[in-house]
């Protein structure tokens, strides 16, 4: 089954997040590739659907290490999101630009898990590994091509 396939209707009624990090200034600056990557998953989220109104680009934590949220106010602002039911996907280059810390993970794993039962949130990262909390243990899969 393909990406595609797995994003529903009410998946698509929601908006798609991105959330673009880097953990410090100087990697803003030197590694502009993975920026400008991380920024070109909203033509990921467009084709699996989003309109480009849709799409929310969450990227005031550039340059904030991920070690903690509490100075992260995009990661906060990510996760009332999700809290509120609003968002269909998230969508990063990797896990680890989410967040660093196990807590601020879990937290946000939690959110996805107990929001929105019947279509929840999916999370999908660039290499098409994606978590899907209706899973009895939830855990990024790959994706098949077919």
């Amino acid at each position: 089954m393909n990406t595609s396939s797995k994003v529903t209707a009410d998946h698509l009624r929601r908006q798609a997040y991105l959330y673009v990090r880097q953990s410090t200034l100087r990697q803003v600056h030197e590694n502009r590739e993975s920026t400008a990557r991380q920024y070109d998953l909203k033509r990921r989220a467009q084709a699996l659907g989003w309109p480009a109104d849709h799409i929310v680009v969450i990227d005031e934590d550039l340059g904030l290490s991920g070690a903690t949220a509490v100075e992260r106010n995009g990661f906060q602002r990510l996760v009332a999101e999700v809290g509120l039911g609003r968002v269909g996907v998230v969508m990063g280059l990797e896990v680890s630009r989410l967040a660093r810390s196990s807590t601020d993970w879990h937290r946000l794993l939690d959110l996805l898990i107990r929001i929105q039962h019947d279509s929840p949130t999916m999370v999908i990262n660039e290499a098409d590994r994606w978590f899907h909390p209706q899973f009895a243990t939830p855990r990024f899969v790959k994706l098949s091509a077919d």
